[in-house]
């Protein structure tokens, strides 16, 4: 039996991630669908310590955030109810904003690439996406839409930052070439537009795996 598809949005914050993860669940479903939209760090107990870290309540060096990150992933994977690999098996397409990219990318500036690969490497061969959708969009602009919209900024974003995270997911995408199926979308057209190549990007997956 064919298994049903997880797709994984990425970029930088600001790049519209959310929205693209919303446009595309509901145009899945209209063709019927069943969908399942889940975000990280989840609602779990790490998850919650990472919220923190980013909100400045609790303090981590880099490396601890990216091993959090995978220790909360993994527990999303194989959570007994609501678990990535459940929903997958019940029949549903499940569509996630950050997966373990989120990780190469944030925390790879602060440590070694192969490290943060490594750290990661459980999780990829529990569950690898079908497809990582890439919402490519300028750090000037991705900070602006982030100043704009929060109160207060995460840990990483500076502009300098967020100039050096983008570099981050290109190095990632080439050091994972041959192991990840990856569609940069131009992030800076209209939601719309960019929804529409994302579809087409997902429904031109449908007939590769066929």
């Amino acid at each position: 039996m064919q298994k049903n598809l997880f797709i994984a949005f990425e970029g930088i914050d600001g790049s519209g991630k959310s929205t693209q993860v919303k446009l595309l669940a509901e145009k899945l479903s209209s063709q019927g669908h069943k969908v399942y939209t889940t975000f990280e760090p989840t609602g779990s107990a790490i998850g919650k310590l990472i919220r923190d870290i980013f909100a400045h309540k609790e303090k981590a060096d880099h490396r601890t955030i990216a091993a959090l990150f995978v220790a909360d992933r993994l527990d999303h994977i194989l959570h007994e109810q609501d678990g990535l690999l459940k929903k997958l098996e019940e029949g549903y397409t499940v569509i996630t904003d950050r997966y373990y990219f989120s990780s190469y990318a944030y925390h790879g500036t602060h440590m070694s690439m192969d490290w943060v690969i490594a750290a990661n490497a459980l999780s990829a061969q529990l569950l690898r996406p079908d497809l990582t959708i890439y919402i490519d969009i300028d750090p000037g602009t991705s900070m602006e839409r982030i100043s704009k919209g929060r109160a207060s900024t995460e840990l990483y974003e500076t502009l300098d930052n967020l100039k050096q995270v983008r570099a981050k997911y290109m190095e990632a995408f080439e050091k994972l070439k041959d192991q990840e199926r990856i569609f940069i979308a131009d992030g800076r057209q209209a939601p719309e537009q960019v929804s529409e190549a994302v579809l087409a990007a997902v429904n031109g997956l449908t007939v590769a795996i066929d």
